[in-house]
């Protein structure tokens, strides 16, 4: 097991190797880990930026695994929560929306790394170019440890503060399809555990309907769909399997599923395929729906999370692959 500093496509990278495993973290870049490898068997799990930085810093989101907080889309970036208002940029002009945060491009802080792990920050307060539009002081802290287990990534969230403060975090994952250069999109079925879809508005908000699943979405859930057989830009309830839930990208080909894993604390899965392109497709676990502060459905239901007055809070999720035979 190691941990060392090195250069990926030109940035400061921290990678980690472990148990056949590799991971690579960029911390200036969004504190983005934009690569999870089995080298010795030639497999990429993750839409890598490595030979396309360009597209990269343009459009970070599309790669590796971006933070989202807020995760998701907003009406105008406003909305109210325990008597507090809050603004954030309308960076989404199509949908005059918020989009997924600011923190997933701006850089983070390592706090710590050891063997097979390495800590990063956010510590938002006054100065910070977060603490205009998420007027709290508090720590955003990501772990992640990499072991014959795969990809644990554990996210904290500290209030420093002295009032509640809300916490809707999300992650925008893009997988890779193939993982392997002999294998073709059309060889990948995915599955993942959900029940209901959100319906969603003309500009992408969720209306606070929930939908009974099509026969599509149920074979979704159940046995695995083709993930560019349809246009999926979709806000999903997740479906709890014992303590967790689970979403499986199989190679059919190879034999080799890839297992995205998380705790109830994400209850939903976003997941979106830029418009069946074959190029793009992310699985995003929220804590919260879109919008969420806007839609007229309780707290409980929305998922929006409240962290008291020098609380914690967290959540995790691990990553790893599994052969099997056909």
């Amino acid at each position: 097991m190691t941990v060392q500093k090195t250069i990926y496509a030109g940035e400061e990278a921290i990678q980690l190797t472990a148990d056949g495993y590799e991971a690579i973290l960029l911390p200036k870049r969004g504190g983005n880990l934009v690569a999870l490898r089995q080298p010795a068997q030639s497999l990429r799990f993750l839409r890598e930026p490595e030979n396309r930085m360009d597209a990269f810093k343009h459009s970070p989101l599309r790669f590796g695994i971006p933070v989202l907080f807020p995760p998701n889309r907003y009406d105008h970036g406003r909305f109210k929560l325990l008597g507090k208002q809050y603004q954030l940029p309308m960076n989404e002009p199509e949908y005059q929306n918020h989009l997924h945060g600011i923190l997933y491009h701006l850089p983070w802080d390592v706090l710590d790394m050891g063997e097979n792990y390495v800590i990063l920050c956010q510590e938002i307060k006054v100065g910070h170019p977060f603490y205009e539009f998420w007027p709290h002081d508090f720590s955003l802290i990501l772990k992640y440890k990499l072991n014959s287990l795969g990809l644990h990534q554990e996210a904290r969230m500290e209030n420093h503060g002295d009032e509640p403060m809300p916490c809707m975090l999300g992650f925008h994952t893009s997988l890779q399809i193939p993982f392997h250069t002999q294998s073709a999109p059309l060889d990948y079925r995915f599955q993942a555990d959900i029940e209901q879809r959100w319906e969603l508005n003309e500009r992408m908000l969720p209306t606070g309907r929930r939908l009974s699943l099509n026969s599509w979405e149920k074979q979704m859930d159940e046995n695995g769909i083709y993930p560019f057989d349809s246009i999926m830009d979709n806000l999903y309830s997740a479906k709890e399997r014992e303590d967790s839930q689970r979403a499986i990208l199989t190679d059919q080909r190879l034999g080799v599923r890839f297992i995205y894993e998380t705790d109830r604390q994400y209850r939903f899965w976003m997941i979106w395929n830029n418009k069946a392109s074959g190029d793009i497709f992310c699985v995003e676990p929220q804590t919260c729906i879109g919008n969420a502060p806007n839609v007229a459905l309780p707290t409980e239901e929305t998922g929006i999370i409240f962290i008291e007055p020098h609380g914690v809070w967290t959540a995790r999720s691990r990553l790893y692959a599994e052969t099997f035979f056909m």
